[in-house]
């Protein structure tokens, strides 16, 4: 028999074992494919004979993968009320009491009975019958605290203020933090440091109410004075900032308005911002600012400024010491 009469034989018995096409297209005789009942895409139960396989065994073995992605969770925006204060904070009222500060339960010490005092004439010029905005339109609602120079007691003195006013049955209290430059009131009561004024002046967006902070004293509110700016001057004397203190002055009537400002002679700032303000207080540190010093403060005012004077630092008369503060 020649060659090719044996191979013809050959391919002939290969065709016999074969199975028919028509096997081949039916998938319940295909073997590639998964038993009946079996979902499509999942391992094999049972793997079918491979040269490789061992690979396949390695496939049933493996984690099942994803093959799409998943759905992600879609967290809604929420917004503050308008005129919401953003947060609360607690003021550190043991500190403020251990440094000799007006605090609600402090009882009736001297530094109390002063600010007592001092606090009257400017409730009653703040609040008088027809008298809610003064010379050249300012509210007297609006107080600003400064002093000739640093370390004259300003910002003891604007937070005593605050805190006794706080504590009257009738009037709510906000604190500005408006010594941009350098900001102390969040030193003085423990809190935080955060966004406040001059953001508020940067971002039109940000609303008076996304800053402002509430405190554990239910009467008493903080505006920190937020970031520094190389403008902060051009700022304040902004058209932003008269109408952000109109929105202040006339949103809560009965609320008085506290501003904890730079010193007179030190910055422009305090030039600026005391030409919002309806009511001026000077601290005067005793035995210590000279008068020249106090007539060039004075004269930065003006003379259309209803202007108070504070004497700090002061022994009481009884010869016990116990001055006011330092700023």
């Amino acid at each position: 028999m020649s060659i090719i009469e044996k191979a013809a034989g050959r391919l002939d018995r290969n065709k016999a074992e074969l199975p028919p096409v028509s096997d081949l297209n039916n998938p319940l005789n295909n073997p590639l494919n998964p038993p009946l009942g079996q979902p499509l895409g999942q391992p094999l139960s049972q793997p079918f004979e491979h040269p490789d396989n061992h690979a396949f065994e390695r496939m049933e073995k493996a984690e099942p993968t994803m093959a799409y992605a998943q759905p992600r969770e879609v967290i809604p925006e929420i917004r503050r009320p308008s005129g919401q204060p953003s947060r609360r904070v607690d003021i550190n009222l043991e500190q403020l009491h251990r440094l000799g500060m007006v605090t609600p339960e402090g009882g009736r010490t001297p530094v109390a009975e002063e600010f007592r005092m001092i606090k009257r004439p400017l409730i009653k010029h703040a609040l008088a019958k027809g008298g809610g905005a003064g010379s050249a339109g300012r509210h007297n609602n609006l107080i600003m605290v400064t002093s000739a120079l640093p370390g004259e007691g300003k910002t003891f003195c604007a937070i005593n203020l605050a805190m006794s006013i706080a504590m009257e049955m009738d009037h709510t209290v906000l604190l500005v933090d408006a010594d941009v430059a350098r900001p102390s009131v969040p030193r003085y009561l423990g809190i935080e440091a955060t966004d406040g004024l001059m953001d508020v002046l940067l971002n039109d967006k940000l609303d008076l109410s996304d800053v402002l902070l509430r405190t554990n004293v239910d009467t008493l509110r903080i505006l920190p004075a937020g970031q520094s700016h190389k403008n902060s001057t051009e700022l304040l004397a902004s058209l932003s900032m008269s109408n952000l203190l109109d929105d202040i002055a006339r949103r809560y009537p009965d609320r008085i308005v506290i501003f904890d400002s730079p010193p007179l002679l030190m910055t422009t700032e305090a030039k600026v911002l005391a030409s919002h303000m309806g009511q001026v207080v000077v601290v005067v540190e005793a035995e210590t600012t000279t008068q020249h010093a106090v007539k060039d403060a004075l004269c930065q005012l003006g003379t259309d400024n209803n202007v108070s004077l504070v004497y700090n630092k002061t022994k009481a008369f009884s010869g016990n010491n116990y001055g006011y503060g330092y700023n």
